[in-house]
């Protein structure tokens, strides 16, 4: 059936979870997702319980409703194949670190001389402008930077540990496809695209700021810091 987002063409540089799960609510939404992936395929493949190799749990839950395509980046051949699908695409959207995407020749003002209507989206680790901004990061890593293991020591576990769930990845995601429902939106209304920048570090800081401040969110403190 289609969808809401019918109609809109995304090309889809993420890997791992956090990127593929935006996409993949994207995809059930009706867009047209088209998934790119280098030759060694991406990552995830390999993690979890498969039936056929490469078609690892974690990679099938994250990866319906998309096309497939195989480019390589590094090579001139699989820029440019790449740029003629952004050319006719309404979102470009990637889950490395801009410095990796500048090196590809494949940073905004690139993309954007391609198509000046795209949305060019970007999930990474850490705002530009932070002092970790050229860090990577994954859930685990974000899950400490965030403070969110001693939330269960506060609730009376006996030593802090991660939630059992890659839930920064699917957070983020969200707040990601979110972003580009937004980003539309606002094309709809001006006709112009832009570049979003959808940090995970930033975006689960403010998700948790409530639980952790508690009392404290008021000055001065009218009680403890913490989820009572």
């Amino acid at each position: 059936m289609s969808g809401p987002l019918d109609g809109v063409r995304i090309v889809d540089l993420t890997s791992m979870l956090t990127g593929p799960y935006a996409t993949q609510i994207l995809g059930d939404l009706g867009a047209d997702v088209v998934k790119i992936e280098p030759p060694s395929g991406d990552t995830v493949r390999g993690i979890g319980p498969s039936r056929n190799t490469g078609m690892g749990s974690i990679f099938l839950h994250a990866n319906r409703s998309k096309r497939s395509v195989v480019l390589d980046l590094k090579k001139p051949g699989g820029r440019e194949a790449l740029l003629r699908l952004v050319a006719d695409a309404d979102v470009l959207i990637y889950n490395v670190r801009p410095q990796a995407m500048a090196r590809l020749g494949l940073d905004y003002i690139a993309v954007a001389a391609a198509n000046p209507r795209v949305l060019y989206v970007g999930i990474f680790g850490y705002g530009r402008d932070g002092p970790y901004s050229a860090r990577p990061a994954y859930d685990d890593l974000i899950q400490g930077a965030t403070a969110i293991p001693t939330l269960g020591v506060r609730a009376g576990a006996m030593e802090p540990r991660y939630v059992p769930s890659a839930m920064v990845d699917r957070i983020v995601g969200m707040s990601a496809a979110t972003a580009v429902s937004a980003g539309l939106f606002h094309r709809g209304q001006t006709g112009k695209g832009q570049a979003i920048d959808v940090p995970m570090f930033e975006t689960m800081a403010q998700f948790v700021l409530g639980d952790h401040m508690g009392g404290h969110t008021f000055e001065p403190p009218i009680g403890p810091t913490g989820y009572a």
